[in-house]
């Protein structure tokens, strides 16, 4: 397969860590060729297809000089077997665009991953709500009186803004209420703002559990991000601890129940985060984690993202 990878810039990728990069690696073992750009490279003008400036690249397995990379030349996304979108957040109206775009490219006959139409409409933290059976008390809200008697009612709960991404702005207020009025302003901006927040849920001392979904079925292995020192937040970016675990029953009934969902909507690839027995968010627009749990258990997750994505452009599912 000829397989287009948006991304991010391949000099920013730490490959020791990096998904896109796993999957690049075992496309490239597969046969397949890899193909990258950047959103800002795509381009759309009236009586053509949807285009990008490309750069066709060779993975060398060295790890400082990685990559081998061709001219810029332009192609059309359509030209592709798969398209893959793995731009990372934060999910702004630059990104929002490239959706749009993306979804031209799909009426000029590409095949994007995860569906564009698919990542505008599950919005990573808002996407719990379809799913009240899976998660804790929850409230979404620009009022601050709201936000008040959520707190009174649940005494010790955490606040996030909406666009947040690697644990980006998390606050937590415990029962002495003490900051809850600052936070609030500056989360929702004197009501301009709509805030998640949550009952803070205590099984975060054993990880913010990361659940991969690939083909609507949940990967055996999930990565749980554990807060280090006085920290509340385990996102890896936060300084969380990662460790992988097999799935508890829990875990895999959230996995089960969530997975042909997403897949029918085109999201392949997905990451639940479960802490204790409650989602906290759907990740969809780049999900992470493959190498951190292959490194740790041998589960080779890239192996098992191609495999569904193999299966999808031959029009065998997802």
């Amino acid at each position: 397969m000829k397989l287009l990878f948006i991304a991010d810039p391949l000099q920013s990728f730490k490959i020791y860590k990096d998904t896109t990069f796993a999957m690049m690696r075992e496309a490239q073992g597969r046969g397949h060729t890899l193909t990258v750009c950047e959103p800002q490279h795509i381009t759309w003008q009236r009586g053509s297809k949807v285009t990008a400036r490309v750069q066709d690249i060779r993975l060398t397995g060295d790890a400082t000089h990685w990559y081998e990379a061709q001219p810029q030349r332009s192609a059309a996304l359509a030209e592709f077997d798969a398209v893959l979108m793995r731009k990372d957040p934060p999910f702004d109206s630059e990104y929002f665009y490239a959706t749009h775009l993306l979804e031209q490219a799909e009426r000029d006959g590409a095949r994007v991953f995860n569906k564009p139409s698919a990542l505008r409409d599950h919005p990573e933290k808002l996407a719990i709500m379809e799913f009240p059976q899976f998660i804790g008390p929850t409230l979404v809200t620009r009022d601050a009186e709201d936000i008040r008697r959520f707190h009174a009612e649940h005494q010790d709960i955490i606040l996030k803004p909406l666009d947040g991404m690697g644990g980006m702005g998390i606050f937590r207020v415990g029962p002495d209420g003490l900051n809850l009025g600052s936070i609030t302003e500056t989360l929702n901006r004197h009501g301009a703002q709509s805030v998640m927040v949550q009952k803070f849920l205590p099984e975060i001392i054993e990880g913010d559990k990361r659940v991969l979904i690939i083909g609507g079925k949940p990967v055996p292995f999930c990565l749980a991000r554990i807060p280090q020192g006085s920290e509340v937040r385990g996102n890896l970016a936060a300084g969380g601890k990662g460790v992988a675990r097999p799935l508890s029953a829990r875990d895999r009934e959230i996995g089960e129940a969530l997975g042909p969902v997403l897949q029918s909507r085109g999201l392949l690839l997905a990451g639940v985060d479960v802490i204790g027995d409650c989602v906290t968010e759907i990740n969809v627009t780049s999900p992470t984690c493959f190498q951190e749990i292959f490194d740790q258990t041998g589960c080779d997750v890239a192996y098992l993202f191609l495999d569904a994505l193999e299966a999808a452009v031959a029009g065998l599912g997802g």
